[in-house]
């Protein structure tokens, strides 16, 4: 039985920088479960799996391109400390969650602190990163 375009897979993984940080696993949880084809997973992760076969393990590289994309520049804002909620302490490294106009949450990370302002980036923490990931499918459906 190998994965296919559709198949409906569960997946030990390790995700890895290219320079060996380790930064999302599912060592000593369950695996991951998903169906392939409905973009729940980044477009290389998909491609890695298709044609393995149950119980197969094996490393993957994963280009920025084929991951989470280079940075946008117009996700990096500066905001008026006034802006942030009050008796916000902001730190560089510290989350902060926004809502867009049309209400959807926008998770923000703390990149610079001013005197008056601070710079946030809204890019996903991995954007700009090729990435490596340890695979494992331990199931195909």
């Amino acid at each position: 039985m190998q994965v296919k375009a559709n198949s409906t897979v569960k997946v030990h993984y390790t995700g890895k920088l290219v320079e060996g940080q380790v930064f999302d696993s599912s060592e000593g949880k369950e695996p991951i479960e998903v169906t392939l084809g409905q973009g729940l997973l980044i477009p290389g992760f998909e491609k890695g799996l298709i044609d393995m076969k149950l119980n197969e393990k094996k490393t993957i590289t994963i280009a920025k391109e084929d991951a989470y994309g280079d940075p946008i520049e117009e996700l990096i804002q500066e905001v008026a400390k006034d802006q942030l909620p009050p008796n916000a302490e902001p730190e560089v490294g510290m989350g902060l969650v926004s809502r867009t106009p049309d209400g959807q949450e926008m998770n923000l990370v703390v990149v610079e602190v001013r005197d008056d302002s601070v710079i946030l980036d809204g890019n996903h923490p991995l954007a700009g990163r090729d990435l490596i990931f340890d695979l494992e499918v331990v199931a195909i459906s």
